[in-house]
């Protein structure tokens, strides 16, 4: 029978199902399905009990489930719409973990189905696992970041002045449909002084050929997301810009070199932060350092100055320094990078 390339993370879970005292556990968020089992679904219910993992779906969806994962038992996600309490062979139900980003409507029904069960938040719990990327999420984000480079090569050679920040949104729109499978995001692009919005709508400011412009961009491939920042730098740039690109640039090259497994995420933000600081921008730089990129353009860790969490090898984060200052200008330099076991590997390879 084929093997089921998640079933490390999936047996994790489920020791940490047992290890908290529950009797089962539903996941139902379809990226947290996938992450658990490599199926993409939107209509899934994933149990998963000391003894038995069944995945809950229609008819519409079970023959691919067959099909893709013949390791894992279908059930009909029907008995998750009954009014009656659910009844699984070999299961109790007396405490029942849950996501708790589930909609009040599905955590009333949940109280429908486990009328006796304590409802307990595992959501943490998934995402924790979810931040550590196994071998193929690897591969497929590093293939995602490899194509998002191509992207950007070729928008900026269809870049003109007379352009609006719409149309050159439109164009990168346009490559990441053709090469990948869309936007993980929707793309930001932001001409002179709109760059101080951090995350500026693209809107109907022309391009006259001088003014510098950041573009934040990021593809799906295979489920998988990328994410980079890059700014092109106009003829003649101001010595403010000049000199504040310089240290968005150092504070991201600093905090790549430091980046590695065993420091807390909070520390590695500390780096560029304390960087800016140093140079009178502290106030600049509102948001964190990075976030964690995977199934979801924002997942755990959030690399920011609170967030305690230690790195491990296999986390995919950005790194993304950046200096807003209103009125007149906007930097941000982002990188997509691997925590590996000596420190980290740039996934962005376009020049900065």
């Amino acid at each position: 029978m084929k093997k089921n390339p998640f079933g490390a993370r999936l047996e994790e879970f489920r020791s940490l199902v047992v290890s908290k005292g529950l009797d089962a556990a539903i996941v139902s968020k379809p990226a947290n399905v996938r992450a658990l089992t490599g199926v993409e679904c939107d209509c899934a219910m994933l149990l998963v009990a000391a003894k038995r993992t069944i995945f809950f779906t229609d008819f519409r969806y079970a023959p691919a489930v067959e099909r893709l994962a013949p390791y894992l038992e279908i059930g009909d996600i029907l008995k998750f719409r009954s009014k009656r309490p659910l009844t699984v062979k070999g299961c109790c139900f007396k405490k029942v973990g849950f996501e708790s980003s589930i909609s009040f409507s599905t955590f009333e029904k949940f109280k429908t189905l486990f009328p006796s069960a304590e409802l307990i938040d595992v959501e943490g719990d998934v995402i924790s696992l979810r931040s550590v990327k196994t071998p193929i999420e690897i591969d497929k984000i590093r293939k995602a970041a490899a194509l998002n480079d191509e992207v950007w090569s070729i928008a900026q050679s269809k870049f003109k002045p007379g352009m609006t920040e719409r149309d050159m949104a439109r164009i990168i729109k346009h490559l990441m449909l053709d090469l990948g499978d869309g936007e993980a995001f929707e793309t930001i692009v932001c001409i002179g002084e709109n760059a101080a919005e951090c995350h500026h709508v693209p809107d109907d400011t022309v391009w006259d050929g001088k003014k510098n412009i950041l573009v934040d961009l990021g593809l799906k491939l295979d489920g998988y997301a990328s994410d980079m920042t890059r700014n092109i730098i106009g003829p003649r740039p101001s010595k403010l810009y000049k000199k504040v690109y310089n240290l968005v640039l150092e504070a991201n090259l600093r905090a790549i070199a430091a980046a590695k497994s065993g420091m807390t995420a909070a520390k590695l933000d500390k780096v560029a932060r304390d960087f800016l600081k140093a140079n009178g921008f502290s106030e600049a730089f509102g948001h964190s350092l990075g976030h964690g990129v995977g199934l979801e353009i924002h997942e755990a860790p959030t690399v920011s100055r609170r967030d305690k969490t230690c790195l491990k090898p296999g986390m995919v984060i950005t790194i993304e320094p950046g200096v807003y200052l209103p009125g007149n200008l906007g930097v941000r330099i982002e990188d997509l990078v691997l925590i590996t076991e000596t420190g980290c590997e740039v996934l962005s390879s376009s020049a900065k």
